[in-house]
């Protein structure tokens, strides 16, 4: 398979699950976070994903958000590393590229 070929997207629609929390990082770089619970589609249960947004616009829409709204969300997803005692830790995320309010 050619990599031209390749694609990360993701879309979601799901509610706000607690507060977001906006972040600084030792670089500087700021990133808001939160949780989006999303029915699964194939059988009883539920998801929750983690969302981080960059963008200044994005970063201020998502403190806005109340717990419980209905929310659309764009972006892709990527996997985050990070130092945690003698080892390195990892997750996924989704980096929000769009919000959407329902």
């Amino acid at each position: 398979m050619s990599e031209d070929l390749s694609k990360n997207s993701v879309f979601l629609i799901g509610r706000v699950s607690g507060d977001a929390e906006e972040k600084e990082l030792p670089s500087g770089d700021k990133v808001v976070e939160f949780r989006l619970v999303v029915a699964r589609d194939d059988r009883d249960g539920y998801d929750t994903f983690d969302i981080a947004v960059w963008k200044s616009m994005l970063r201020k829409r998502a403190l806005s958000l109340d717990e419980e709204e209905w929310l659309e969300v764009k972006g892709v997803l990527r996997r985050r590393f990070w130092r945690q005692g003698p080892g390195v830790a990892s997750r996924w995320q989704v980096e929000g590229r769009e919000l959407n309010r329902i």
